[in-house]
């Protein structure tokens, strides 16, 4: 079944919706999903009492919300299964530990999106704020498998201590992208804020714009102006799905720089030619 969350009225406390996941509302009539709790800052709430909620089985296992959902925190968290789209903006911690299924956001993203995430598929058409992919406070790892795509521009910080994963940025990227990266990949197509990898182990932090020059630490050297053969392969797969990877970047070269040498050491950053 699909269910259609409209939002009734623009919110200036925010709303925790983690409650709200497939597995809970699957075997529930549309009464008794209105009546599931949420948070509103410390009140608790029920479901109806800020979203219209609909039932339609036109579209199997996916959830539609619906307005500036901006302040609304905590959507398609713990997500296994299943489709959700946010026609709008969406609130932190978006895709909060998902596992597996498929976010689409038709709109701006708030921080923190995507904390903890060890698999699934994320599609946002705006921009991200800081923390994509991240580790939660205190935490030694963060996003640990999945796919992020992002078509706007993404904050500082995306892919901290992130362990596995793909993280695609088509716009601008913050200051250290990458921090603390224990392995995985983090491509942008626009400008790289200054210290890209600072600590990390392994992984690839690839800068697509050729008017790109990074601030990279000195704990970073330089190795070869290199081609890779498997970049090729990603970006044609990258540009088969719909994302907009400029044709001149298929076929560039880049120069390689590994590091960060006071931890492990073997990570790159590609820095295009």
């Amino acid at each position: 079944m699909a269910f259609t969350f409209t939002l009734k009225h623009a919110l200036t406390i925010p709303v925790e919706v983690d409650s709200i996941n497939h597995a809970a509302v699957q075997q529930l009539s549309a009464d008794e999903v209105r009546a599931l709790p949420v948070l509103q800052g410390n009140q608790r709430a029920a479901l109806a009492d800020f979203f219209d909620v609909n039932l339609s089985a036109s579209e199997p296992d996916l959830m539609v919300w619906a307005g500036d959902c901006s302040r609304v925190k905590a959507i398609g968290a713990d997500l296994c299964s299943g489709s959700i789209r946010i026609e709008g903006n969406a609130g932190m911690h978006l895709g909060r530990e998902m596992s597996g299924g498929r976010i689409e956001v038709q709109g701006d993203v708030a921080d923190l999106m995507a904390t903890g995430m060890r698999g699934g598929e994320i599609h946002v058409t705006g921009n991200a704020g800081d923390l994509v992919g991240a580790a939660w406070p205190g935490s030694k790892r963060g996003m640990n498998g999945g796919t992020i795509l992002i078509r706007g521009s993404a904050g500082r910080e995306a892919g901290h201590r992130m362990r596995r994963g793909t993280i695609v940025v088509g716009g601008d990227l913050g200051d250290a992208a990458g921090f603390d990266m224990i392995a995985g990949s983090i491509f942008t197509f626009g400008k790289i804020g200054a210290c890209p990898g600072a600590g990390m182990r392994r992984g690839t932090i690839a800068a697509m714009d050729a008017a790109t020059r990074p601030e990279l630490l000195p704990t970073f050297k330089y190795s070869c102006l290199h081609k890779p053969v498997w970049l090729s392969f990603f970006l044609r797969e990258l540009k088969s799905v719909g994302f907009p990877v400029p044709e001149d970047c298929l076929n560039a070269e880049y120069h390689r720089y590994c590091g960060d040498f006071l931890t492990l050491g073997k990570g790159e950053v590609l820095v295009r030619q």
